[in-house]
């Protein structure tokens, strides 16, 4: 009986879809007033990842890495190995814009990796709380902060990597 509901709940667990909720665009007054909103634009949605790309809930597939800043997406150019070959000029588009993200979620493709010490000192230096997973906690994590209204970034690599160019 116990090992029918082990595997009843771990299928059920690799079956979880990503925390998405729909983007609502509001022209009229409602009955609600958030007088904590400024003029924040609605936040990107993932609602998928697959090895074909990151999926938007516009139906937009992302085939290569990119971040989630401000209510726009950037293709992302980096290594191809990860860790291999990164800097600060990676992630230098964090020192332009203002204001700063409380929170960098990092997805890190299939598996959660640590990034190295000079990568995380750089973020902390900018006052960038860095929050490390795979990719696809990763965009459920952006997706919840986002709807939260929460100064949020996301950096996301595919499970496939591919370069941005063609």
């Amino acid at each position: 009986m116990s090992t029918f509901i082990i595997h009843r709940f771990r299928s059920s667990l690799s079956r979880r879809a990503l925390h998405t909720t729909a983007i609502r665009y509001v022209d009229r007054p409602t009955a609600f007033t958030n007088m904590l909103a400024g003029d924040v634009p609605p936040p990107v949605q993932v609602s998928s990842i697959t090895s074909a790309g990151i999926q938007l809930a516009d139906g937009l597939v992302l085939p290569s890495a990119c971040i989630f800043l401000d209510g726009k997406v950037f293709l992302w150019n980096v290594p191809s190995h990860l860790w291999d070959g990164w800097g600060r000029e990676h992630l230098s588009v964090f020192e332009t814009v203002v204001p700063k993200p409380e929170i960098l979620v990092f997805g890190t493709g299939r598996r959660m990796e640590l990034p190295p010490p000079s990568i995380r000192g750089y973020l902390k230096e900018m006052g960038i709380q860095l929050d490390i997973m795979d990719t696809r906690n990763a965009c459920s994590t952006y997706n919840l902060l986002a709807e939260e209204g929460r100064r949020v970034a996301a950096a996301l690599l595919p499970y496939t990597p591919r370069p941005w160019r063609s």
